[in-house]
């Protein structure tokens, strides 16, 4: 009997520190964040030749993957949206500070600027 109770007890054991492993591996993994931007776009030939394709090169190669690009848009409560609405989804917060934060970004939006009204921010998702 005694066998089975040293037994029983090493399960207990391995099972208590395997959920201790899977609750710090949860703990550990961050929520994603997202990108929006609200545009108004003044010159659409200029925005969609020389803006669109720069800025979703330097988006991607950021990490960053689009969820919305455009569309339509409904005004639930409160002032309308701007005409085109974007929403990039990243890994985490600190990926989309990155590329927000690097030059390759900042001379992009300034591209933007020439044919677009423009403004863009960032909010973690929930773990």
């Amino acid at each position: 009997m005694n066998r089975y109770v040293k037994g029983t007890a090493i399960l207990l054991t391995g099972a208590a520190l395997g959920a201790a492993a899977v609750q710090t591996l949860h703990a550990q993994v961050k929520p994603v964040a997202f990108q929006i931007a609200e545009v108004t776009v003044r010159d659409q030939d200029g925005f969609n030749k020389e803006f669109a394709p720069l800025i979703g090169k330097v988006v991607t190669d950021g990490g960053g993957k689009f969820l919305a690009r455009g569309g339509k848009t409904l005004a639930v409560h409160g002032t309308a949206p701007e005409p085109r609405i974007v929403i990039v989804q990243f890994d985490n917060f600190e990926k989309m500070q990155a590329l927000m934060d690097s030059a390759a970004f900042r001379q992009a939006i300034a591209q933007g600027d020439k044919y677009a009204t423009q403004r863009v921010f960032g909010v973690e998702g929930m773990q």
